[in-house]
């Protein structure tokens, strides 16, 4: 069984009269990219926040590598690596001076601190700029420093409330890349805050649906997409060359096949076939297609992401979304 890291237990927290956490409970074990997904206003930074101590809740508890975090929040924080979403740094100071400044306030030996400084200025791809002042950094080059910057107190846990938030496309998949490679090699526990449902779910190894101060759904994307479209059935699309009515009284015959439709593509040259099914039957589907003597192009079968989880929880807002959840785990 995998050790638990950070514990959340009926955890609430009002501002006067708006709830902004509501009874959450929730485990992240050791070694783990957890996704903390929803819109903005959702609870997270406040969730955040409770977790390192910064906050009181107004009731539940909050355990931290077996710490409580609102008893004890000095020792949750020489353990705990926090990026928000907006880095602060000194601007007249080089990136390397400011590496250095936060592993002397983190008590990090000097000889230590220097060798540690170059690996991850190396590692976040910052070593050509280590010595250029920060305040003439880019937005993602502030972010990759702001890594750095948490990970050089050796933490064992590292939070990242937005940590793409305004970097292009391209600094963003290499942000994340770069948080998941490191999250693999030196066993860090990952907890990830974010709205954009495409980068969490290219990292994360469990997400957890965040609205209105309360936890929906948790778990990987293929249980919540279990949950939510088991009953559905699964469309196979194909292209091929051709298809004639023996071809499709073959597919219709199949087992977990329930329908088979055709349509010819606009430039006439070939046909687009799709097949709903109880079950994924896209092997079977194809070797008929292909003793049948027909060409197949493209074979794809529907794959339920965040994009339809998300929508499918949260269309008719946090109510049907709960009902929704109650629906699907009984």
């Amino acid at each position: 069984m995998k050790e638990p890291v950070i514990e959340i237990q009926n955890l609430s927290k009002s501002y006067g009269e708006s709830r902004a956490v509501n009874q959450l409970n929730l485990t992240i074990t050791r070694g783990e990219i957890f996704g903390l997904l929803g819109p903005n206003g959702a609870g997270k930074s406040t969730t955040i926040l409770m977790l390192l101590g910064l906050s009181e809740p107004d009731s539940g508890t909050v355990k931290v590598l077996d710490i409580h975090s609102t008893r004890q929040p000095i020792q949750v924080k020489r353990r705990v690596g926090y990026l928000p979403d907006d880095v602060g740094f000194y601007e007249d100071r080089t990136g390397w001076e400011n590496l250095m400044l936060t592993a002397r306030l983190n008590r990090v030996p000097e000889r230590e601190a220097k060798i540690r400084a170059e690996q991850l200025l190396q590692e976040v791809g910052l070593i050509d700029a280590a010595h250029k002042k920060a305040g003439a950094y880019s937005r993602g080059m502030r972010q990759r420093l702001g890594l750095a910057d948490v990970l050089i107190k050796g933490p064992e846990i590292i939070i990242l409330d937005e940590p793409t938030l305004g970097i292009d496309p391209k600094g963003m998949n290499e942000l994340l890349e770069l948080i998941q490679r490191l999250s693999r090699e030196q066993g860090l526990t990952v907890l990830l805050s974010s709205h954009h449902l495409h980068q969490v779910q290219q990292i994360c190894d469990r997400v957890g649906l965040f609205v209105n101060g309360r936890l929906l759904a948790e778990g990987d994307v293929p249980s919540l997409s279990h949950k939510l479209f088991g009953d559905d059935l699964i469309p196979v699309t194909a292209e091929l060359d051709a298809c004639n009515a023996e071809l499709l009284e073959q597919l219709r015959a199949i087992d977990g096949v329930a329908q088979v439709a055709t349509t010819m593509q606009e430039d006439s040259q070939g046909v687009t076939l799709q097949a709903d099914c109880t079950e994924d039957r896209s092997a079977a589907i194809a070797s008929a297609i292909v003793h049948a003597g027909a060409q197949l192009f493209r074979l794809e079968r529907k794959q339920y992401g965040l994009d339809e989880i998300y929508q499918r929880y949260f269309a008719g807002g946090e109510d049907h979304g709960q009902l929704q959840y109650a629906e699907h785990t009984g």
